[in-house]
């Protein structure tokens, strides 16, 4: 039996995926979330309908890969697992296959400072971890590397991983995220790579932008 702190804890999560795909950022349920638990962390089961998803629904796993009773995880559990248990600023892992963020991985670009809300996943760019098979530990080291001071990255052909010291954080910055990708993606319609800021003007932003929103910065 759920106590009433687990179940709105679940519930959160449910309640994350389905604002997901509402707000465009994901597709079916190829997308999965993670949540940090105790010595482990929740995260949603594999290919459940979110709108059929109940609390009971969310996988608990511990970080020697072991699962809590019964459910099978998302079959991405294995870069949730890692990201959570190498990064304690993180405590919630949102992964999905946005449109825009998703065209620019399958060119295996990322995201270049063209725009000042770059600095929100922590640096100068967001990187583009290179294509690995989903569920694989090669996977899990591309987004570990390409997740290196930074609260998100692409993966090659396939989509977003955003990162946030709680669940709204996470979600806050997909979608900024997902909107940086549509605005490089319009402007290489138009035939040519857009200006960028200069190295000292990102670390300006940088600076400024340390408390702003709901964003912040990697420890």
């Amino acid at each position: 039996m759920l106590s009433a702190a687990e179940r709105d804890k679940r519930q959160s999560i449910i309640d994350a995926c389905r604002s997901m795909n509402a707000l465009g950022l994901n597709q079916g349920t190829s997308g999965n979330i993670s949540l940090r638990d105790g010595d482990g962390f929740l995260i949603t089961p594999t290919s459940m309908p979110y709108d059929e998803m109940q609390p009971e629904d969310l996988v608990a796993m511990r970080f020697d890969h072991t699962v809590v009773g019964n459910g099978r995880p998302s079959t991405e559990w294995r870069f949730h697992l890692d990201i959570l248990r190498e990064r304690p600023d993180v405590n919630a892992v949102v992964h999905a296959h946005p449109i825009y963020c998703t065209s620019l991985a399958i060119l295996e670009k990322g995201i270049p400072p063209l725009h000042y809300m770059v600095c929100a996943a922590g640096g100068d760019n967001i990187r583009c971890a290179p294509y690995a098979t989903f569920g694989t530990q090669e996977l899990s080291d591309n987004a570990l590397a390409a997740l290196k001071d930074r609260k998100a990255c692409l993966l090659a052909h396939h989509g977003l991983i955003a990162v946030g010291g709680d669940l709204k954080g996470a979600m806050w910055l997909a979608v900024e995220v997902e909107t940086l990708a549509h605005q490089y993606l319009n402007c290489l319609q138009l035939g040519k790579e857009p200006p960028l800021l200069t190295p000292e003007e990102v670390a300006n932003v940088a600076a400024r932008i340390a408390n702003y929103g709901l964003y912040s910065a990697p420890q």
